[in-house]
């Protein structure tokens, strides 16, 4: 356990940094998963409206520094990939 004052509130920080990285990496996920549910299921409109919803989410989460910004470039460019199959 940490004993000066800065080191327990460093701990408090990172908690709570955590949880907050982890729910926005889970509905980053949860909009790339329904992208993919469109595309596989939906109509051309479906997965599109998916992707634009799903590339917010990925730009957000790359903006916060919770992903890097390439592997956010490469999520959307691989989703782009399976939109366009879909055509």
């Amino acid at each position: 356990m940490a004993h000066s004052k800065s080191a327990q509130k460093r701990i408090r920080q990172n908690a709570s940094a955590r949880s907050r990285n982890r729910w926005r990496l889970r509905l980053m996920r949860d909009a790339i998963k329904e992208f993919q549910v469109a595309v596989a299921k939906g109509t051309k409109d479906e997965a599109s409206e998916a992707f634009k919803t799903a590339s917010k989410l990925i730009d957000k989460t790359a903006q916060k520094g919770v992903i890097h910004k390439n592997q956010a470039a490469r999520r959307k460019s691989r989703m782009n990939a399976h939109l366009k199959t879909k055509a």
